[in-house]
């Protein structure tokens, strides 16, 4: 499982530099929504990955703030593993949902790059086969992200940080490009 994830990110990786003379620029601004899968490594328990997804739509500009521009996103994680307790062998659930105000920052000279940084709170429900329900609530979300579009309406996305996993990979597409 490792070896395939560790591919998946050299993949993502050598995808970076050829994507560089792809697509015209510009494309987060106001009105721009995507969805997306996502893989997460990190602060999961035992487990080797999270699976995920994540929605994003841009609000607006901020011109009092570096030009910038806000994006509401969504988020949605899972993942499990198993443990034993001396002869016992059961499985931890999790669901993640998120929910962050994105800050877009406004980059000159390459706008295929879109970093951002983003707060927000989630909520995690927590549950094993042992003995039921075992710790749900909310958490704080912190994280840096950043989307570098390969083409017009797909773009290669990663975010680190606290929340459900450390640092998240994946894809997103375009559902709606924006004014």
């Amino acid at each position: 499982m490792r070896r395939s994830v560790l591919s998946f990110l050299v993949a993502l990786a050598a995808a970076v530099p050829a994507a560089a003379q792809s697509s015209p620029a510009g494309f987060f601004k106001p009105g721009y929504t995507d969805v997306g899968p996502t893989l997460g490594l990190g602060n999961i328990g035992s487990a080797g990955i999270s699976i995920g997804g994540r929605f994003e739509r841009a609000i607006k500009r901020l011109p009092d703030l570096g030009n910038g521009t806000l994006g509401i996103q969504a988020s949605i994680d899972t993942w499990n593993y198993g443990d034993t307790f001396g002869a016992l062998d059961y499985d931890f659930r999790y669901i993640a949902f998120g929910g962050t105000a994105n800050y877009h920052f406004d980059v000159k000279g390459n706008p295929k790059i879109d970093p951002f940084l983003g707060l927000g709170l989630g909520f995690s429900t927590v549950s094993t086969d042992f003995v039921g329900d075992y710790s749900s609530g909310l958490y704080f979300i912190g994280r840096a992200g950043i989307r570098y579009f390969y083409k017009p309406r797909m773009a290669l996305y990663a975010d680190a940080g606290a929340g459900a996993a450390s640092l998240n990979v994946g894809l997103t597409f375009a559902l709606g490009s924006g004014k």
